[in-house]
């Protein structure tokens, strides 16, 4: 290291970590290791960090919970940084379609639970961390007993009934939380419940949870998964270390304690780093794929602090760690994950198997007709049942909403190859799982393409994903 011997600095640092820094000691006054000091210096000698910001994070433990796209960067830069213990939750097994952004897994270990996957990744990057697998998913009944053992969590999960699940018991645990999400070519963080603070607190400055951001999750329609939309892995790869550059700082200045176990007395003992974080800002980052010449972009939006009205957090919650074990609240519910798909009312005659409709098709037992897939172009382009003509699901929608606003022909919402098989011609309509092309035949008769009921309508059931189980199991289904 330049301009210093070693034991030069292990002096210096152990002159630092006799005085206490916002009122806490700071964690130890043993000498780094041989190798610990070789592995960490470069970043002690950053300012702010030195050997008690590292003894801190030696003493502190993360827990993980999601081992995909963002779990995998986010971990290999919180076990480089030495912090001394790590669990990880996950309950699925490595796939090939993962490989794009989940850094940490293998082709070698494609088939193996991602937590064993990724454990193996990070002791062979850093053998010093305790790592603890936890090969399931986290739920309401094992949450809580799961998240008491960490300093600071991290989401790295990919849906909102999990992410208001560990906010929640975050509030009622009092442990910091960082937060992202990632889809397509956009992601986003923010730091929440950091410093802790008890529930119900609402007298000075607290920072916020996740429910005192997002009061309601986003509707069922909009919440779609990497599966569903797709993913950029650098765009979930910058999420993920940004969620490590996150935990090491808080853990490094102490900021996962309460205010209290640092000896700061209410807001007027807070730090100017308490201070920012009871308003914590939303980091949005996003690029355009599509032009080659426009700038990817950040921006920080200055969110609020604590609600006083907040179901989680807020004044006179009634949120308990015994009501989530018991189910209440009911958290899929909340999020639309119980609600009936749209349309799922059609009558039987508007609805055909895959295999059914491809059975017709093999004898010759249907008449010229529309074959509707509504699927996304990227979709479209992997592959289509022969004959098949593509409009989008949400530009059909808006050609709809055109033309119920503005009038002119119904036939316009279908694409102009879809126009000559006829204006009596049955549709038969089609998507990845078969829940949009239940919207998609109520709203073309809502329009009149039925004409009275005398024209088909059909849904395909379950979609192209029926298509690939029923029919073709070599149909590269996304």
């Amino acid at each position: 290291m330049e301009g210093d011997t070693r034991e030069a600095i292990q002096d210096k640092s152990n002159v630092a970590s006799s005085r206490p820094k916002n009122g806490v000691p700071n964690g130890s006054d043993r000498r780094l290791t041989d190798e610990e000091f070789e592995r960490y210096s470069r970043q002690m000698i950053v300012p702010g960090m030195g050997k008690h910001g590292q003894l801190r994070l030696i003493n502190s433990s993360v827990l993980i919970i999601g081992a995909g796209g963002l779990g995998c960067p986010a971990a290999q830069y919180i076990a480089g940084a030495g912090i001394g213990t790590i669990g990880i939750v996950d309950g699925d097994v490595v796939e090939p379609s993962n490989l794009h952004r989940q850094v940490a897994h293998a082709t070698s270990r494609i088939g193996m639970a991602k937590v064993d996957s990724l454990i193996t990744h990070l002791r062979s990057l850093n053998p010093l961390p305790t790592y603890i697998a936890h090969p399931f998913h986290l739920t309401a009944q094992n949450g809580a007993d799961i998240l008491s053992r960490y300093d600071l969590i991290l989401d790295c999960t990919d849906n909102p009934a999990t992410r208001y699940l560990i906010s929640d018991l975050c509030v009622l645990l009092q442990k910091p939380l960082v937060s992202a999400a990632s889809v397509q070519t956009s992601g986003q963080l923010i730091v929440l419940n950091c410093p802790p603070s008890p529930q119900g607190v609402v007298d000075r400055p607290c920072a916020p949870c996740y429910r005192c951001c997002f009061r309601k999750p986003p509707p069922p329609s909009a919440n779609l998964s990497c599966g569903e939309a797709g993913i950029m892995g650098p765009v979930v790869g910058m999420m993920g270390v940004a969620q490590a550059g996150e935990a090491i700082k808080i853990l490094a200045s102490a900021l996962h304690l309460p205010q209290d176990a640092r000896g700061a007395s209410g807001a007027s003992g807070a730090s100017d780093a308490e201070r920012h974080l009871t308003h914590p800002h939303l980091l949005i980052y996003s690029y355009d794929l599509a032009s080659a010449i426009g700038p990817y972009t950040f921006r920080a939006l200055r969110m609020g602090g604590r609600k006083r009205s907040c179901f989680a957090c807020g004044e006179g919650s009634t949120l308990t760690l015994e009501g989530i074990r018991s189910g209440n609240p009911d958290y899929v519910q909340f999020c639309g994950g119980l609600a009936p798909p749209p349309h799922a009312g059609l009558a039987p005659e508007e609805r055909v198997t895959a295999a059914a409709y491809d059975a017709a098709r093999r004898k010759q037992e249907l008449p010229p007709h529309v074959l509707l897939d509504i699927r996304e172009r990227e979709h479209f382009s992997l592959g289509s049942i022969e004959g098949a003509v593509n409009v989008p699901f949400g530009k059909l929608l808006m050609k709809a909403a055109e033309i119920q606003r503005d009038g002119g022909e119904a036939e316009d919402v279908l694409p102009r190859e879809a126009r000559g098989s006829g204006k009596d011609a049955p549709i038969y309509v089609v998507c990845r799982r078969g829940i949009d092309s239940q919207e998609t035949v109520a709203k073309l008769k809502e329009l009149g393409l039925d004409h009275g009921g005398t024209r088909k309508i059909v849904d395909i059931v379950g979609g192209m994903k029926a298509w690939k189980d029923e029919v073709d199991p070599r149909f590269p289904f996304l």
